[in-house]
């Protein structure tokens, strides 16, 4: 039986989650000083998996499940964000539209899974999509909205495709969940992330330039540790701690957190690396955020009002 409420140290958990997923995106820039995006998906990936690939078990699921959520949370996802972060992506807006996510989710479930959007949901899309448009003014009106020269619009769309990565990953662990197997969170994300390795080895080998392609070697001190910071500490124990939190309460008491990692990833963002918001951008977060929390009330509202 789950807890009625989150116990202090569900709590604490929770806090964690929040604060190491929104820093993230600052070490992603500063890690992508001495590494290209698909050397850096390749080191992410060897840290998520080493050591405790030695230590772990495999999960007790399909290993074509593996490699699918392995490429599409890994490859598909970072390797995208990673590019997206290089040709012009800020790290603070990077953070608020991965949350997009939730939407094209819900899009590809209906799509894939047959799963029906409650209005609650239609109205966030809705909210959702009016926020996209503000992102695209930036770059349609820019005089109205002052510089853009932090972000491109190639990085705009980009970021956009990470989150429809992520988004289908997203339906891999649904469709592993209705299995009804049970598994290690912990095992399905080492695990996974060895099918990530070799095809970022290979991006690299192939769309790398010659020049660049060992400036990994000479990768400062800084570097190496924010790329322990992605694999160790991001991926493993960010995921192993929400996924643990989701196995204890429901998913409409958990998801609500959330909306602290862009709070997180624009303060930092600003703080950390001097990034500027422009007016219209701010409209597409305020838009996004009022998207997102039209979806998790809502859904918490009905699901309350069933019981």
């Amino acid at each position: 039986m789950r807890p009625a409420v989150l116990t202090g140290r569900d709590l604490a958990a929770a806090l964690v989650v929040v604060v190491v997923w929104g820093v993230n995106f600052v070490v992603m820039k500063f890690a992508l000083r001495d590494f290209t995006p698909f050397q850096l998906g390749a080191a992410r990936y060897v840290f998520a998996v080493l050591p405790l690939v030695l230590f772990v078990r495999p999960p007790n699921i399909p290993w074509k499940w593996l490699a699918f959520y392995g490429l599409f949370q890994g490859v598909g996802q970072f390797g995208i964000l990673f590019v997206a972060l290089k040709v012009g992506m800020t790290a603070a807006l990077a953070s608020v539209l991965l949350q997009t996510q939730v939407f094209f989710t819900a899009l590809f479930g209906f799509v894939l899974l047959h799963e029906r959007a409650s209005r609650p949901l239609q109205a966030g899309m809705v909210l959702a999509a009016l926020g996209l448009a503000c992102f695209a003014l930036n770059y349609l009106a820019p005089a109205a909205g002052g510089a853009v020269a932090a972000t491109t619009l190639a990085g705009f769309v980009l970021t956009l495709g990470a989150a429809a990565m992520w988004a289908m990953s997203n339906i891999v662990a649904r469709h592993v969940q209705q299995g009804g197997v049970a598994y290690s969170p912990m095992a399905f994300v080492v695990w996974s992330s060895i099918f990530a390795i070799l095809p970022f080895t290979l991006l690299s080998y192939v769309f790398d330039p010659e020049a660049t392609r060992w400036q990994w070697t000479q990768a400062r001190a800084s570097s190496w540790l924010a790329v322990a910071y992605l694999g160790w500490v991001a991926t493993i124990l960010g995921y192993s701690l929400w996924t643990g939190l989701l196995k204890r309460h429901p998913a409409n008491r958990v998801a609500p957190f959330s909306l602290g990692v862009p709070v997180v990833g624009l303060t930092t963002g600003m703080l950390v690396l001097g990034e500027a918001i422009t007016p219209w951008q701010w409209a597409g977060i305020t838009l996004v955020a009022a998207a997102l929390i039209c979806v998790l009330s809502g859904n918490r509202w009905m699901a309350a009002k069933a019981d």
